[in-house]
């Protein structure tokens, strides 16, 4: 039973709207343009090698995607990458920065529903480059339920516990829902807040990562279950 939460903190890519599709999409069209070097596995998993080294210099996003799709298709050319194929690369990048946000369903529903409910304050934690969610938030509507959203380039404990300090709220105090084991749900129960996880269908792969019961811890099958497990 959850009990002693105040604020409910949300994810936005893939659980609000979705996200990573786009990316997936990218990433085929890429690898088809590609694939005389070849086939979709292989140029995937070198692209995976290439996103993770350079995590640390460019973050999360659809710009850190291209440029990592760029320096991998660089890579498999050995060099002799086009200037067409650089703009093919760019404009699938594009797609993906233009994602309309629209909500998915159930979503601005169960929003209301939790923000008139007047049991919790709705708050809103994404990760990554931050124009990009902006406008993304913008485009969705969904702004209006929420009292503070924290646009963030990691969401790892300390993330979490930099919210709850301008919350001016214990850990104990927020539960957080989202589609990532990882980076939505494990941080938070870990300092001892709460989460629900609500899987998403595709995953990216550095959000991969073992998962487990805990006391703490709510799996739904849907956002719309939100209301029935939150409100008495």
């Amino acid at each position: 039973m959850i009990k002693g939460v105040k604020v409910l903190a949300f994810d936005a890519d893939d659980t609000l709207w979705s996200n990573e599709p786009l990316f997936r999409e990218a990433e085929r069209k890429v690898a088809e343009a590609l694939s005389e070097f070849g086939d979709f596995d292989y140029i995937s998993d070198e692209l995976y090698k290439v996103e993770f080294k350079n995590m640390g210099d460019y973050g999360f996003g659809a710009k850190a995607y291209v440029l990592s799709m760029i320096e991998n298709a660089v890579n498999l050319t050995g060099g002799k990458l086009t200037g067409e194929q650089v703009m093919f690369i760019i404009d699938s990048g594009r797609k993906i920065l233009r994602n309309p946000a629209t909500p998915l369903p159930g979503v601005e529903e169960t929003l209301e529903r939790l923000s008139e409910c007047g049991l919790y304050s709705l708050v809103l934690m994404t990760k990554g480059e931050l124009l990009d969610q902006e406008r993304k938030i913008a485009r969705s509507g969904l702004a209006k339920y929420f009292s503070h959203i924290d646009i963030v380039s990691n969401k790892s404990q300390k993330e979490y516990l930099d919210l709850c300090d301008r919350l001016r709220i214990s850990p104990e105090e927020l539960l957080m829902v989202g589609n990532s084991f990882k980076s939505d749900i494990e941080p938070v129960i870990q300092l001892g807040g709460w989460g629900i996880y609500i899987p998403s269908e595709t995953l990216w792969k550095l959000e991969h990562t073992e998962e487990y019961d805990h006391p703490r811890l709510v799996r739904a099958d849907s956002f719309s279950d939100l209301p029935g497990i939150l409100i008495p």
